[in-house]
């Protein structure tokens, strides 16, 4: 009796984790005010939410306004690695060229390499897996007028040769939006084609960053 017993204990033990699966690959996305935006109703994080099968992802908002490189790595075990995420998507860099005109301050480029490097030894340890992005904009102007443009580009090549050294995916964005602003705004306008204020996403452009991002996100799962 006792046998049986057991026997169907194991029966229906594998019968519910069978028809539990397994868990959602959680992926967090760390970064500034453009990612504190993309978890609200809208914003891109939301959208791919709606993309994603639920049971199988799980998108967790990491952001906070004003962040440069440095924030990111000072809240990254609190703020990401207490999650235990599977996927982590970095997307920072503006704040780091932004601040240094607006406030004065900023980082240089050694120091936000660094920075960036420490990060992803961090999660690398915690055997997470990394997906990194290039900030976009700073201005959407297409005859590189935009006062940052070129920081912007310097900082974005930063990235990609940091995903290149380090083996990782590139979402780079910075690319897509200079082809996607050279097809759409032939009138040279600062802003309103993919952001409402030269750097945060309008409708139109958290639909685009969805879009970039969602093959990466798939290939990770």
């Amino acid at each position: 009796m006792n046998r049986v017993f057991l026997l169907l204990s194991v029966f229906v033990a594998a019968a519910l984790l069978a028809m539990t699966g397994a868990k959602p690959i959680r992926i967090v996305f760390f970064g500034d005010s453009i990612t504190q935006a993309g978890i609200k109703p809208g914003g891109y994080i939301d959208r791919l939410k709606q993309r994603l099968p639920a049971d199988q992802y799980e998108l967790v908002g990491a952001g906070i306004g004003g962040n440069k490189v440095y924030d990111l790595y000072l809240r990254l075990e609190d703020d990401v690695l207490a999650q235990k995420p599977d996927v982590v998507l970095v997307y920072i860099g503006v704040n780091d060229v932004w601040h240094k005109s607006s406030h004065g301050t900023g980082t240089d480029p050694d120091k936000f390499v660094k920075f960036y490097e420490a990060i992803i030894k961090k999660l690398r340890a915690a055997n997470t897996r990394i997906i990194l992005c290039t900030p976009a904009v700073i201005g959407e102007k297409t005859d590189f007028t935009n006062a940052q443009d070129g920081d912007l580009n310097a900082y974005s090549q930063l990235i990609r040769d940091l995903a290149t050294r380090q083996n990782l995916p590139l979402c780079d964005l910075r690319k897509a939006f200079l082809e996607y602003n050279l097809k759409n705004n032939p009138t040279n306008k600062d802003q309103g084609i993919l952001t409402t204020d030269r750097v945060h996403l309008n409708d139109t452009g958290n639909q685009f960053v969805a879009d970039q991002m969602l093959p990466l996100l798939t290939a990770a799962k």
